[in-house]
């Protein structure tokens, strides 16, 4: 069994005033049967093949450790500055300030038109929206904001150092956009969180408690999830990778986790 029928498509976006390349992978019984899959919602779908997707899901539906599933890989090569980041609240630059755009697109014209030409399972629990970097800030907000069309989401090396305001040395850790978001709102009831991070992320440790920023960041978002009521392992799945880079290779070899978590059998 393989994931070995994809198809490109482009859409022309009335809310981001672009055309938006998707690829489409489909399991290979899609056309031999009539049933409805769930769906793997990618930002920056343009590294579909640097992740090595494909073949992670066919390996892991052959040794039936997943179900079989539908992606939707959404390219973002040169808007995701813009795009991507926590919808309403543009960071200290004014990059993100078409994420609310951004949302809009996903869900009332790319979720319309997949659902209206592809077999999609529709509920919440089935449907998973996952990115890296900017673009896993981009899926943990839009996940957030509706958890009635997705259930689930995959953060890897998240960009959870967004701010509102620039960095200050006597605040470290304050003005983070998406932390103080959750912070202020009430749990979502049904949401389950994967975030990866790397030993080898980066570099920066802003406040000086030897914990690397990508680390540190992710662990204030779990502990503000846990005020919230969500448990570790049950809602939440943290995996570190020792020696893990903030990059592709990185990304695909731990991605198998993530997709064994997300659609286990």
């Amino acid at each position: 069994m393989s994931q070995d029928f994809q198809n490109q498509i482009v859409l022309e976006s009335t809310f981001l005033q672009r055309k938006v390349w998707i690829d489409i992978l489909l399991p290979a019984s899609y056309f031999d049967s009539v049933q409805y899959y769930p769906v793997l919602w990618l930002n920056d779908g343009q590294d579909l093949a640097a992740l090595d997707l494909k073949k992670s899901i066919a390996t892991l539906c052959e040794q039936k450790k997943m179900q079989e599933i539908l992606v939707v890989a959404i390219h973002n090569p040169y808007n995701r500055l813009q795009e991507y980041g926590v919808a309403g609240i543009p960071d200290y630059m004014n990059r993100g300030n078409k994420a609310t755009e951004y949302t809009k697109f996903v869900l009332e014209e790319l979720q319309k038109f997949i659902r209206s030409k592809y077999r999609c399972r529709m509920e919440a629990e089935s449907n998973v929206f996952a990115g890296c970097s900017l673009g896993g800030l981009s899926a943990m907000d839009i996940v957030w904001n509706n958890p009635t069309v997705f259930g689930k989401v995959g953060v890897f090396s998240g960009s959870f150092w967004w701010r509102s305001k620039a960095f200050d040395a006597a605040h470290p850790d304050d003005y983070r956009i998406l932390q103080d978001k959750i912070a202020l709102d009430s749990k979502k009831e049904g949401l389950k969180f994967w975030f990866q991070a790397g030993t080898q992320d980066e570099t920066s440790d802003r406040n000086h408690n030897q914990i690397i920023d990508a680390i540190d960041d992710t662990w204030d978002v779990i502990e503000i999830l846990e005020t919230k009521g969500y448990k570790m392992p049950t809602d939440i799945r943290y995996v570190e990778v020792q020696e893990g880079k903030h990059d592709q290779a990185t990304w695909a070899k731990i991605f198998p986790n993530f997709l064994e978590w997300a659609f286990k059998l």
